[in-house]
């Protein structure tokens, strides 16, 4: 089965809203990561990379206040070398 090499990707970063409130950033980011994980079905051998701009997106506002959700462009190299890549969505 051939996969796509780009697809976009809307993840909800409610769940991070039920934690304490001086978590909520880094838990956000975790979120994202397991989201990418569960959509692409990556594998053990496979590798994420988060471009600094999605961090930065989240932790605009604070560790308190990230935002509820966030679109995602997510692209699959087809090189076993380079990962996946992970940045925010641009129209």
């Amino acid at each position: 089965m051939v996969r796509a090499n780009e697809s976009e990707l809307t993840v909800p970063l409610r769940k991070a809203w039920g934690i304490t409130r001086y978590k909520r950033a880094p838990r956000a980011m975790q979120i994202i990561r397991e989201q990418v994980i569960q959509h692409l079905k990556v594998g053990v051998e496979e590798e994420i990379w988060i471009d600094p701009s999605v961090n930065e997106h989240i932790w605009k506002r604070g560790i308190e206040n990230p935002p509820r959700k966030i679109r995602l462009q997510v692209t699959r190299h087809d090189e076993p070398d380079i990962p996946i890549e992970v940045k925010l969505f641009e129209e």
